[in-house]
């Protein structure tokens, strides 16, 4: 799993919330002991020599990539990436829809982690695994232009000034992304929130190495042809907040 050290740097800059809500029940404990341990992901530590000069990611000497292939059953040879899945309702239609496509999914919240799980158990998924930590520690360990696709819906919008710097969309974690995805892989990000709108359109038009995949206004108003409207877009939506659908391509 992710080290202290690690933990201290990353928490430095955290963009998720809290990360328990109220206690698991006895059933829910039990999906949390028998999902987490058929799901779950430990990732690889680095070498001594590594983690001693802040080193992250595997293009770092000492790092060691995950195989994204041995985590999966045969046959799956393309992978995705959801950050922060909430309580996995995207994150399971997405691995039903594409059966043939590996899903690593984040979540630090236990209770969102417990459901998810417990939907991955019921219906016996076979294509996804999850992390419940930090998702900057997983993207670190992936290997370099290992996903197809990477999901980020609905992340905390962090609306006070002073907590801008949280938000996921900002440059080091743009530059993460751009690494793990490959050339013609998307980086899809939805969000109901007219701040966090603006200001990923901005962020993401500073960048170089990724296509806006947009080419009229009605491309970011209309959900994708694979979208799920999860509980939360439709609260969003019976409260008039609007989602908006930005989709890039990886150059």
């Amino acid at each position: 799993m992710i080290s202290e050290e690690r933990r201290a740097r990353l928490n430095e800059r955290q963009f998720f919330g809290r990360r328990k809500g109220p206690a698991l029940s006895p059933r829910q404990q039990d999906v949390m002991v028998r999902g987490y341990a058929r799901y779950g992901i430990d990732l690889p530590e680095k070498s001594s020599a590594a983690s001693a000069s802040g080193a992250s990611g595997p293009g770092d000497q000492g790092a060691v990539a995950l195989d994204l292939s041995a985590l999966f059953p045969a046959g799956i040879k393309s992978f995705g990436l959801e950050i922060g899945f909430g309580k996995g309702e995207h994150l399971a239609h997405q691995a039903r829809t594409r059966p043939v496509m590996g899903f690593i999914g984040c979540e630090p919240f236990l209770n969102g982690m417990a459901a998810c799980l417990d939907v991955l158990l019921r219906e016996n998924i076979t294509n996804v695994r999850v992390y419940m930590d930090d998702a900057r520690a997983m993207i670190d360990a992936l290997p370099d232009a290992g996903l197809d696709i990477v999901y980020l819906l609905h992340p905390d919008p962090w609306h006070k000034k002073r907590h801008a710097k949280r938000r996921f969309v900002n440059p080091d974690n743009l530059d993460a992304l751009a690494r793990v995805l490959k050339p013609g892989g998307e980086l899809r990000i939805v969000t109901d929130d007219p701040v966090y709108r603006q200001w990923t359109a901005i962020r993401m038009t500073e960048r170089t190495d990724f296509h806006w995949m947009a080419e009229k206004p009605a491309d970011w108003r209309t959900p994708p042809a694979d979208w799920i409207d999860t509980r939360y877009a439709l609260k969003a939506g019976r409260e008039g907040r609007l989602d908006c659908f930005f989709r890039y391509q990886k150059l």
